[in-house]
């Protein structure tokens, strides 16, 4: 389909190959390249599209948003053009970042904007939630412990993105990665009257974010690194109990959301959140750094940098990119993040494993966390972990749930399930019958699957980084290019499975069982 985007069209929908509106006879080719498909979102600046580049082989899918003032008056466009220019810059600056979208083109057009951006396929968290239902604790740090990172990234750059939410959170098809969207400069219309009375105003007035998860400071045109990170402890909130913040209460007297009754999180957690959404700037957690060092997210780090080796061949869902939201640049400085060394995950994995070495001399006493008063407490133990059944895990992977990290498991049979993606990072699996399923891209790392059977599973690219396979039946399955490193494979069957490319080395092979069907890593039947 071609879609026309003149304000003023009645009828947009046109067949997909005509050169000119049916209806308006505007033309329907932008730039004689871009096709608009449909419209993904409307505003009062003007609105976003997906569209397909034309000049480019295969005609890849993209989206252009259309930024249109309001009025016609030289400071108004003057004003808007700034804007236009600022937002393509910041993108240009941050679209680097493997988890961000990159700017691809920008171009004015008869008094319009059109920024065309890079089309991120998949669902939004929101979407993920109303989908399959609210995030375990274990899920929401597993969340964290990405999206830090991007935002860590985003700080580094100078820039507040000042609109971090659920409906701005996608999670890519491609590769199951989180990717930060809507880095859009203005959200509403330039107003001519504040215009003409306050450059200031009308540069602030219309970029605050989303009410509920921007914090006062933000709302009063204030905004600072911190801002982002009350912003990303409301959609934390929002992840553990489904609410957005327009369904919570608040307190009356302090303005606090009043969510604790909400979640079913552990103390310490909580504790967490809590400075995350302090009121007060003064009193909020000021950095990304600051929470990790408060929250113990090495483990889910470690994972996550593991998993992003292993890119998934999962196919496209019919959700996208869409774009309206507002940064500003920032013009305090602080040191940038490097582009070597891995990920901003994995970098900030080893800064944390780096602490834990440091301060190891002091294990005899139990670990301090801030209270609210701000004097350390220790810190209190998670709760313990809900035991799911097979059609618990059936039913939520169904609904569009992937992570069942940290959970136990009982007599669990799930044979012949289709089970791609799922994330059982650290998870017990004793005894486990995954005989015949699809755990492709799966994360078992430090899970225990001593003696589950996993028989002719298909385990392609599977991260099994130190899990236990003790006693594990594995004959069949296919291992290609799976991560086995230091997992324990004493005694686990491997007869006739497929470890083509696998990661894993000649001792642990010696502690396992093969035969002459067994495809080694080297791709030969039986020979290493």
């Amino acid at each position: 389909m071609s879609y026309c985007i003149s304000p003023d069209c009645s009828k947009p929908k046109n067949p997909p190959t005509v050169s000119h509106c049916q209806n308006c006879g505007a033309e329907l080719l932008l730039r004689g390249r871009y096709r608009m498909i449909r419209a993904l979102g409307r505003g009062g600046f003007g609105a976003t599209f997906l569209a397909r580049d034309e000049l480019l082989p295969g005609k890849p899918p993209c989206v252009i948003k259309q930024l249109r003032p309001s009025a016609e008056a030289p400071h108004i466009l003057d004003m808007a053009r700034d804007l236009f220019k600022r937002e393509a810059k910041i993108l240009g600056m941050i679209g680097n970042h493997p988890q961000l979208p990159r700017l691809l083109d920008y171009f004015e057009s008869e008094h319009e904007f059109f920024l065309v951006q890079e089309y991120i396929n998949g669902l939004t968290l929101q979407q993920e939630v109303k989908r399959g239902g609210p995030f375990t604790e274990a899920g929401v740090k597993q969340f964290l412990s990405e999206i830090l990172s991007m935002v860590q990234y985003v700080h580094d750059n100078h820039v507040i993105h000042r609109d971090i939410k659920p409906a701005n959170i996608i999670r890519r098809d491609q590769d199951k990665k989180l990717v930060l969207i809507d880095f859009g400069a203005v959200k509403d219309k330039v107003n001519p009257t504040l215009a003409a009375n306050s450059d200031q105003t009308a540069l602030t007035a219309y970029a605050i974010g989303t009410p509920g998860y921007a914090p006062p400071e933000q709302m009063a045109m204030r905004p600072v690194y911190a801002s982002d990170i009350y912003a990303l402890g409301v959609t934390c909130i929002y992840l553990l109990s489904g609410k957005a913040p327009k369904d919570l209460n608040y307190d009356p007297n302090t303005g606090e959301l009043l969510w604790r009754e909400q979640v079913h999180i552990s103390d310490h957690f909580a504790g967490v959140l809590e400075k995350m959404l302090e009121i007060s700037v003064k009193h909020r957690y000021q950095t990304v750094e600051a929470i990790h060092r408060d929250l113990d997210l090495e483990p889910y780090m470690e994972s996550l940098a593991q998993n992003m080796a292993f890119p998934s061949a999962s196919g496209p869902s019919t959700t996208g990119f869409t774009s309206s939201a507002g940064p500003i640049s920032n013009s305090s400085s602080q040191p940038r993040i490097s582009n070597s060394g891995g990920s901003p995950s994995s970098r900030m994995a080893a800064a944390i494993r780096a602490r834990r070495e440091r301060s190891h001399s002091d294990a005899k006493s139990p670990p301090l966390v801030p209270s609210r008063s701000g004097s350390p407490s220790p810190r209190p133990k998670m709760a313990p972990a809900t035991v799911l059944s097979s059609d618990d895990v059936k039913q939520k992977y169904t609904k569009g749930r992937r992570d069942f990290s940290l959970q136990t498991f009982k007599d669990l049979d799930l044979q012949r399930t289709l089970l791609a993606e799922v994330n059982f990072n650290q998870s017990k699996l004793p005894s486990a019958n995954f005989q015949g399923a699809d755990l492709s891209n799966a994360n078992f790392g430090r899970a225990n699957l001593s003696r589950a059977t996993l028989r002719n599973a298909k385990l392609v690219k599977a991260y099994f980084h130190y899990a236990n396979l003790e006693g594990a039946d594995l004959r069949g399955a296919n291992l290609a290019h799976a991560c086995l490193s230091n997992a324990n494979l004493r005694g686990a069957n491997l007869c006739g499975a497929d470890l083509t490319g696998a990661l894993i080395s000649d001792d642990q092979l010696a502690t396992a069982r093969t035969n002459w069907s067994t495809v080694m890593p080297n791709g030969r039947r039986g020979v290493l």
